[in-house]
Parts: structure tokens; sequence; C-alpha cells
């Protein structure tokens, strides 16, 4: 996982590596105005709502699997509890579930509402 994950660091570091050197080298040509700055934002933008929606549905997983599992675990010695256990488990998987929701949003308004594109004056 660790090997997985560094690999895959090093991988959109040397693309955006490679990305900004052919943009200086497209510019810094004769008789060529190419700009790529809308073209590395709107990828780095997709990249950014990728990692987000990647990782708030990973740990919103694992928080949900953790819970479920707790709370069967927390039945099974105690099931005269069960309608006690069963509404504190269903509380703590709406409060898991608004992280992903809130990943959703986050990565819809970098994909629609782009405001790097605002900053840098290209919407």
């Amino acid at each position: 996982m660790k090997k997985i994950f560094s690999v895959s660091v090093f991988t959109v570091f040397a693309i955006l590596c490679a990305a900004s050197l052919a943009s200086a080298a497209e510019t810094a040509a004769p008789g060529s105005a190419v700009d790529y700055t809308k073209a590395i934002v709107v990828a780095c933008s997709i990249l950014a709502a990728a990692l987000v929606m990647a990782l708030g549905t990973i740990g919103t997983g694992l928080g949900m699997g953790n819970g479920l599992s707790s709370a069967a675990n927390a039945v099974g010695r105690n099931p005269e509890a069960q309608g006690k256990i069963l509404i504190t488990m269903m509380v703590g998987l709406a409060m898991i579930e608004s992280l992903a929701i809130y990943a959703l949003v986050i990565a819809l308004v970098v994909l629609y509402a782009n405001p790097l594109l605002k900053v840098i004056g290209l919407s």
C-alpha cells in the first residue's frame, strides 16, 4: 500500500513537472502564443476532485465498517440492549455519511464552479 501510494504521488508530480516544462517550452518558442494555463488548472482540478472523493469515501467506508462491526459485537454480547445500540449506531452512521456528502460537495465545486479559473482570470 505504501509503495503504491509513493509511486502514485511520484507519477502525479512527474506529470505536473512535465506539463510545466512543456508549457514553458511552448511559450519560449518563437511564433507560438499558446497558453496552457487553463488546461493545467483544469487537469489539477480534476485530480483534486478525484482525490477528494477517493479519500472521502475510503475514510467513511472504513468508519462505517468499524461502527457496524462494533454494533454487531455489542448486540451479540448483550441482546437486550439492541434498541439502544441500533439508535446510537444509526446516529453515528448518519454523522459519518455526512463527511462523504461534504467531500462530494467539495468535488462538485472544484469541478463546476472552479474558483481557480476566476483567480487567474480565465473564466
